[in-house]
């Protein structure tokens, strides 16, 4: 990493940092704002949070890996969220979650692709049951899905993704 891009990297977490008074009880709050710059919680950025908050690293990593919001591992641009709970699960959800990881090489311990365009999260619930079986897309619904709708789904966010590159 070139000087000016780590600098630039811990510039915006100290600009985060101090918004939030270097308070500790803040801890939270910070690392929701990091990760929504940064898509995870990088490791270095962590110990950083930790010196600067003088708590311990074992504190932001205990903050970190407690909340299920939270990541530590990077993820796509798009996440595409399957809900696999009893209404989804019954209208066969599961055909939908191999599809997603057939075509994007995905499997249940990598669940971000190559690319870093896609990351695949399984849900209990998604708040739709009426829609079942659903699939989400960073925050837009996509309901009554099967097999083949999710593979054009894919297919379409891929060439949208084409002409944006």
């Amino acid at each position: 990493m070139s000087q000016k891009v780590f600098a630039t990297k811990f510039e915006n977490v100290c600009a985060v940092l101090e918004k939030y008074g270097n308070d500790p009880h803040r801890l939270v709050a910070i690392l929701q704002e990091i990760q929504d710059a940064y898509s995870y919680l990088p490791e270095d950025i962590m110990a950083y949070v930790a010196t600067a908050l003088r708590v311990t690293p074992g504190a932001v990593y205990g903050v970190a890996t407690f909340y299920s919001h939270f990541t530590l591992q990077p993820k796509g641009k798009y996440v595409i969220r399957v809900c696999d709970g009893t209404a989804c699960h019954v209208k066969k959800a599961s055909e939908i979650i191999s599809v997603i990881e057939k075509e994007l090489g995905l499997n249940e311990k990598k669940k971000t692709s190559d690319d870093l365009l896609f990351t695949l999260e399984i849900v209990a619930c998604l708040g739709a049951c009426g829609l079942a079986p659903v699939v989400m897309v960073n925050e837009e619904v996509h309901g009554s899905m099967n097999a083949e709708k999710t593979a054009e789904l894919i297919k379409k966010l891929r060439e949208e993704e084409g002409r944006n590159g």
